[in-house]
């Protein structure tokens, strides 16, 4: 297969455009699983077959659509997809045509159904050297590493001392069977037995490494406490809504703090035998909660490489989860992967919930956004090989099973149980509804049977002991009460039961229930329904808590498995339905268990992967670089006449994360008003360099930032997003008045209260939300508050907003992560910057404001990022004119600093209405730095992970000065400088810090007048 993903046959696949995304109303759903209407579809040249079988491929449950409008966009989609679809007369599309997943879907379909076609005809009459040929211009395949708790074999060792490797049965083995005909796949995984490293490990790892498996070798200490332990006992427990077991004793907090350790060193090691395989391009799908921290670990090696995570059991509900001790690595572990797969749209929704709510992460209806980058999540219902089963059907051994069968239960109807013995899978509650529809209906007690199948597992555990004896207990007491000698109700197997026979089996009953707990998909229903035929369609009871409800809950009976009654409501109900009921229910669920096969399910996957990755390098583009200390110093250090422009929250403070919103009032507001003390620190000195100017920009009212500011008197500050500015206090120490001047019209603030008014409102109704009052300008926070609760309250607020009080008025309504800002129109922070460059001009009337070097950083919100753009359209590299570097033009330059207390008393001189009228210079700025604090995608050059970096650019700024006054060395740190970079890549804000600085002597330690070193 060529590096791109397509076939030989078709064209090159294309990367997605961002605008041709998931509907909005049917989040989480893989998009080329949605149904299309085939049959209006005018594509031509393509065989109406193929475009069928494409369109069944491509459409998912019904249930996980969320409305009728998403249906109608799709097909709208489909309709203009297909109508704008031109071949050539070879059937080949026109290459000006952009790719869609729907038409790459189309497009491998037919190619898949002709490559079929061509296989059969070589084996059926091709003669052997048109045969080799085909083999010969096989393309190389793409690599597939999968990754799960074990190997898809039973090892067993011989007698001659050879290995007997044999292959295992399973849903997940049997979906990846298909793959390996597209995919050059290696499976890694425990083989399942403990051998010590020599000759014998040696020699089952070379015949593992023959069928392209890898070994991952475990202690018994590990699998002990990582396989039994936390995934077990913990993970298992809570995922299947499980609580966990929590005894009053240390012991048993220590146990879990091992079990944990044991969970991270496995997944270290399965991480390991990854990379020892990896090549460029490959692409790497991890299974289950046994490996949720290998994402991860592998995206902390290599930073593009392709990863997917699914997981086969159910994912809690944010309530139920939250109680892990271990949640937050947990969910980043997962979240470093490309596309994280669900059974069903319920589990994708919790998914996203628990890092919305727990993490603080935006949530969007395709996924989750992490710090620049963003994770896909999507819903991709496994199924099974329903050929697998149709053809056991028509063998020998199978048809005389099913003949015994008929001939022991003539008369009476069969229902059947297949289950493992297992908390989850609800099996007293099966019986005991079986129990009420006998004592409901005791005319039914000699015309039928139930078949438990109840396969043991973990039997040395305790509380599976005490299940089997209340199991062996009820059916006990059941066949006690309604049996006779020549019948009984209840046939109870302990056991499990070999292919052919559970074929047969299937095939004979009449009513399969299924009435688990709660069950990631639960594929037995689907192995019953592929048993069945028209001629004798039984009925499938079917738990609405299992996840194969959302997939062929339309053809079977939904039942809630804790309701005893209604459960055996429903048992009457299938036995009673009339033939022709269950012919189409049983049609409904054949035709999905057919399409959605488990190979189907494998390959949704990977193109959806593969699909996913692309978007997700597009992002990274927009991302900007790392900025290192060295480059912001040695463009300041070139410099005469500089400009710093710094912001204020999270960029000179400590970001307030998630979980400080536990954190007392008090507290949280102290902490996030606290300037950096390097910062500070640097700032002061920075200001004291007669050709610097530190200028800071706040959206908080000036008022509050004159008295955070106190100690730094030469600083310009900007409030309010630039609506009042201050020039550097004059006085001996800036104890002069400071003298504020506005920047635009504040007569006109008379809808002020009325949006106070509403913000209050809206308060009252949206616990831990609050209002941040300014003088020009309103903020509504819900930070802290639910943010789901917060999402809604603010789209509520919004229609209140633009239908009452600011309907007419002259406002900017900005929307911010987690908050609603009203504010005055034109505002803007790149006008702040040219208003206080002109002010620094004062009366000169020079032609020409140039400056050497300008560095900007900030966390602003987007709309605020005009700052970056205004420094960029000033920059001498976009600068329009030839003449703007001659000497002639140099001579007139102001010089920022040096003439701020010459021109300060001509500034306070001048209104604003004479500043209007002056005649404005030009703006040019010689070499600029822009730089956003948090890795995301911004507009600036660079970035920074928090204040700590900020804080280490500031002091290489600071020590590059020489001005005498020692060396700032950050003693806090623990990492170099060059592990800034490099963590950044990765994406990580909690490491990455600096001890050795440049521009200065890291032995010389500079000590503030308190004495303390900084």
């Amino acid at each position: 297969m060529p590096a791109d993903g397509s076939t030989p046959e078709s064209p090159p696949r294309r990367s997605r455009a961002f605008a041709d995304v998931p509907d909005a109303a049917t989040p989480f759903t893989s998009p080329r699983r949605r149904s299309v209407d085939a049959s209006a579809s005018p594509i031509r040249h393509v065989d109406s077959e193929i475009f069928a079988r494409a369109s069944r491929a491509s459409m998912s449950s019904l249930n996980a659509m969320s409305t009728d409008g998403s249906m109608y966009d799709l097909t709208r989609r489909m309709e203009g997809l297909a109508g704008s679809a031109v071949f050539d007369a070879q059937g080949q599309q026109s290459e000006e045509l952009e790719s869609t997943r729907v038409d790459r879907l189309l497009r491998e379909r037919a190619e898949q159904l002709k490559r079929t076609r061509s296989q059969t005809n070589l084996v059926s009459g091709e003669i052997a050297e048109e045969s080799a040929v085909f083999e010969e211009e096989e393309p190389v395949r793409e690599s597939l590493i999968i990754a799960a708790n074990r190997l898809p074999v039973s090892v067993k060792r011989k007698a001659d001392g050879t290995w007997d490797v044999r292959p295992s049965a399973g849903g997940l083995v049997s979906a990846l069977l298909g793959v390996r005909k597209t995919y050059g796949m290696t499976w890694i995984g425990w083989p399942g037995v403990f051998i010590e490293p020599g000759p014998e490990r040696d020699s089952l790892t070379a015949t593992l490494r023959r069928q392209n498996l890898l070994p991952v070798y475990l202690t018994k200490s590990q699998v002990e406490l990582y396989y039994n332990g936390y995934c077990n006992n913990v993970l298992w427990s809570l995922f299947h809504y499980v609580p966990l077991n929590f005894e009053a004793r240390l012991n048993q907090e220590t146990n879990m703090t091992a079990q944990w350790v044991a969970y991270k060193e496995a997944n270290r090691v399965f991480a390991d035998a990854i990379m020892s395989v990896y090549r460029d391009g490959d692409i790497v799908w991890a299974h289950d909660y046994h490996l949720m921290l290998v994402p991860e670990m592998l995206r902390q090696d290599v930073e593009t490489m392709k990863i997917g995570w699914f997981l086969h059991t159910p994912f809690p509900s944010s309530e139920i989860y939250r109680m892990l001790p271990m949640r937050e690595a947990l969910l980043h572990g997962c979240l470093a992967a490309d596309l994280v797969g669900f059974h069903t749209y319920d589990y994708a929704r919790h998914f996203v919930s628990a890092t919305s709510r727990i993490l603080g992460l935006e949530a969007t209806p395709d996924g989750v956004e992490t710090q620049g980058g963003f994770t896909r999540v999507a819903a991709f219902p496994i199924g099974i090989d329903p050929s697998r089963f149709t053809a056991a059907l028509r063998t020998d051994q199978v048809q005389d099973h099913i003949k015994e069968l008929q001939e022991r239960f003539r008369g009476r109807k069969v229902m059947l149980g297949v289950d493992r013995l297992d908390m989850i899978k609800g099996i007293p509650h099966k019986l005991l509804a079986f129990e009420k529809f006998l004592i409901e209906n005791p005319e039914w007690k000699d015309k039928c049977c139930l078949i438990q199948i109840a396969v043991p597992t973990r039997s040395e555990v305790p509380e599976y002991q005490k299940l089997a004896s209340t199991v062996h207990e009820i059916v006990g007491r059941i066949n006690g009460r309604f049996g006779s000698i020549g019948s009984i109700p209840i046939q109870h197997l302990d056991c499990s039961m070999q292919f052919p026979e559970l074929c047969a089996l299937y095939s004979v009953t009449d009513v399969m229930l299924v009435t688990s707990q709660r069950d990631g998909m639960n594929l037995v229903s689907y192995e019953f329904v592929s048993c069945q035929n028209k001629s004798n369609a039984g009925v499938l009871v079917l738990s609405e808590f299992a996840g194969a409800a959302q997939s062929i809950g339309a053809g079977a009976l939904l039942v809630n498995p804790h309701n005893v009654t209604e459960v055996a409501h429903a048992i009457k109900e299938a036995l009673t339905m009339p033939e022709a009921e269950k012919i189409e229910r049983h049609r409904s669920s054949f035709s999905h268990v057919s399409t959605h096969t488990a190979q189907a399910w494998a390959d949704t996957f990977i193109s959806e992967l593969n699909d996913t990755h692309v978007e997700a390098e597009l992002r990274q583009k927009r991302i900007p670089p790392h900025l290192s200390p060295d480059v912001v110093t040695r463009s300041f250090q070139k410099g005469k006449q500089r400009l710093i422009i710094l912001g204020y929250n999270a960029t000179l403070t400590d970001p307030m994360d998630s979980r400080s919103k536990n954190r007392p009032a008090i507290e949280s507001k102290k902490n996030r008003h606290k300037i950096h003390p390097i910062s500070q620190e640097c700032i002061s000195r920075l200001c004291d360099d007669p050709n610097t100017t530190v200028c800071i920009f706040s959206g908080s009212d000036r008022n509050k930032l004159a008295q955070i500011f106190a100690m730094l008197p030469k600083v310009w500050i900007a409030a309010e997003n630039g609506v009042f500015i201050r020039p550097p206090l004059q006085g001996k120490n800036g104890t002069e008045t400071p003298k504020w001047m506005t920047m635009i019209e504040t007569t006109n603030l008379d809808w002020l209260e009325s949006v106070e008014v509403v913000f209050e409102y809206f308060c009252e109704r949206t616990p831990r939300s609050h209002v941040e009052t300014r003088e020009t300008s309103l903020v509504w926070s819900y930070k802290y508050a639910d943010p789901d609760f917060g999402r809604q309250q603010a789209r509520d607020l919004l229609q209140h907003l633009w239908t009452g009080p600011i309907s007419n008025a002259p406002v900017d309504v900005v929307m911010g992560a987690k908050s609603v800002e009203v504010r005055p129109v034109g505002l803007s922070k790149g006008t702040a910057v040219e208003r206080i460059l002109h002010i620094i001009n004062g009366g000169k009337n020079k032609e020409l404001i140039e400056v050497d070097f300008v560095a900007c950083f900030g966390h602003f919100l987007g709309r605020d990022e005009d700052i970056f753009s205004f420094l960029e359209q000033n920059s001498s590299q976009n600068s329009l004119s030839t003449n703007a570097h001659s000497p002639g033009s140099k001579k007139g330059n102001t010089s920022l600093s040096a003439s701020i207390q010459n021109d300060l008393a001509a500034v306070e001189e001048h209104d604003e209405s004479n500043l209007k009228k002056k005649h404005e210079a030009e703006i040019r700025f010689q070499d600029i730095v822009t730089c956003t604090v948090g890795r995301k995608r911004s507009s600036a050059r660079y970035f920074v992970n928090d204040s700590d970096e900020v804080a280490l650019c500031l002091a290489a700024l600071t020590n590059s000065l020489n001005d005498g006054k020692g060396v700032i060395e950050l003693l806090q740190f623990e990492d170099s400088v060059s592990n800034v970079s490099k963590s950044a890549s990765r994406g990580n804000l909690s490491t990455g810090r600096a001890a050795s600085l440049p521009g200065g002597d890291n032995d010389a330690v500079y000590r503030s007048s308190s004495g303390q070193s900084i």
